[in-house]
């Protein structure tokens, strides 16, 4: 696979980790951690628990361009602690499994896009007003206005709130892109969370390696 790289558009608030994930084989065949399926519960075991302090740094870097984080947008990392207190966080995949476990208990947003469905070349950056997409199969759409998204060369595809459904993962899924939303000043947490997520991917066989991470001169 070719060497992936990230641009990212200035923001005082913002630090993120991204890397690319490859599965010996599709997303189908590859069992999910035990680690990750006991860590999707609330009081399951992670180096990692959840911080007052860290939600809101999160909900300060999705509002700072005018998205309002609140209600069915909150961020994602939000709605996996609703979801786990209701019993509803259930196993999908082995990737969107790690994802959720390490995002609840870090409480950063994580978005995870599959690489055979996703073109480069992919950059971060705020959504201009009047930007939407389709985030699951029933064909809802999301208003990203003022949201920071990934995009790939055919627009926005990921955000810390929710991923759109044309790059989410499948069966057939064999290399993912990962991206962990994380805020500055809390540098340690958002390596604590990148050690303990490339871990429990590297347990079912997947190799990971590093995004190269560039910054853009301006925003577009």
């Amino acid at each position: 696979m070719n060497e992936i790289s990230l641009e990212i558009d200035p923001h005082p608030l913002l630090n993120v980790a991204s890397f690319v994930t490859t599965f010996p084989k599709s997303l189908a065949t590859i069992a999910s951690p035990p680690a990750a399926l006991e860590a999707l519960r609330l009081d399951g075991p992670a180096p990692l628990s959840r911080d007052e302090s860290v939600r809101g740094a999160v909900r300060d870097l999705l509002r700072f361009a005018g998205y309002k984080p609140t209600g069915r947008g909150k961020p994602a990392s939000e709605y996996l602690v609703r979801a786990a207190t209701d019993g509803a966080l259930s196993a999908i995949n082995a990737a969107v499994d790690v994802c959720n476990a390490v995002s609840l208990h870090s409480g950063l947003p994580i978005s995870v896009v599959d690489l055979d469905r996703a073109r480069p070349p992919f950059r971060i950056g705020v959504a201009p007003t009047g930007t939407s997409y389709v985030f699951n199969a029933s064909a809802q759409e999301i208003d990203l206005s003022g949201l920071l998204c990934l995009y790939d060369a055919d627009g926005p595809c990921a955000n810390a709130v929710r991923d759109a459904q044309r790059t989410k993962t499948r069966d057939e899924t064999k290399a993912t892109l990962s991206v962990v939303w994380g805020c500055i000043g809390f540098e340690a947490r958002l390596a604590e969370a990148v050690q303990w997520y490339r871990s429990l991917l590297e347990s079912t066989g997947a190799t990971t390696r590093d995004v190269t991470v560039m910054a853009s001169e301006s925003p577009r």
